[in-house]
């Protein structure tokens, strides 16, 4: 068996991500972040089920219903996203009414820890900031270097 195959499984295709409100959700992702909408069904008895992407993407985001119970968004970045210009794409953001970090990261600044937002992380590389959907789950977006 190759490395590559050693247990069958072959690339991330979904990242769920626990929502109080699949149709606010949407608009968010949808008409703020402007990605697509690319899977919207219901099963098991009137489960919703919805994907979005920024376009050209190869992994989503399911935007998933209170499950068992319990809704559990949360503040620990466990997603990020890569940007061509992190400026540009905090400015974006922040029109569009996302929750923003106050500056973009990188040398010679700081911004709050993925795991913990008591933790300020210095000179983080490359350039990054977090932004939040209207649930509170936090996302990373960062600046390949060049």
């Amino acid at each position: 068996m190759s490395d590559q195959q050693a247990c069958g499984l072959k690339q991330v295709a979904t990242v769920f991500v626990p929502v109080a409100d699949q149709e606010r959700a949407l608009r968010f992702y949808v008409d703020a972040l402007g990605f697509e909408k690319r899977v919207d069904f219901v099963y098991g008895g009137g489960v919703r089920w919805v994907e979005v992407a920024p376009p050209g993407s190869t992994f989503a985001l399911a935007l998933v219903p209170p499950g068992e119970g319990q809704l559990a968004p949360s503040n620990v970045t466990r997603c990020a996203f890569v940007t061509d210009d992190a400026d540009a794409t905090h400015a974006l953001l922040r029109a569009a009414g996302a929750r923003v970090d106050l500056i973009v990261g990188r040398s010679g600044s700081s911004r709050p820890g993925l795991l913990s937002t008591t933790v300020a992380i210095a000179d983080p590389q490359p350039a990054q900031f977090c932004f939040c959907d209207p649930d509170g789950n936090r996302f990373l977006a960062v600046e390949p270097p060049s």
